[in-house]
């Protein structure tokens, strides 16, 4: 559970809140939270408002989040939470 007091930070924006949900699943996986923040109408539009949807993640994990999602080998967390 992520602390009420911790900054989220973005660590990547996509085109769609489709593709920034897939990436989430990626980080869920890890043992990371994570927020989508797309202006799209909470997906009731197909395109996002504003130019990207953003992955946001607790300061703490951002490090480990950038290296999950950019697939880099070994990025995959040792203690699951």
């Amino acid at each position: 559970m992520r602390d009420a007091s911790s900054t989220m930070v973005p660590v990547a924006a996509f085109p769609s809140r489709s593709d920034a949900e897939l990436a989430q699943s990626a980080l869920t996986a890890a043992g990371i939270q994570s927020e989508v923040v797309a202006d799209d109408a909470g997906g009731a539009y197909p395109f996002d408002l504003s130019g990207a949807a953003r992955l946001l993640v607790d300061e703490a994990d951002a490090e480990d989040a950038t290296a999950i999602l950019s697939g880099r080998p070994g990025a995959e967390r040792e203690g699951q939470r």
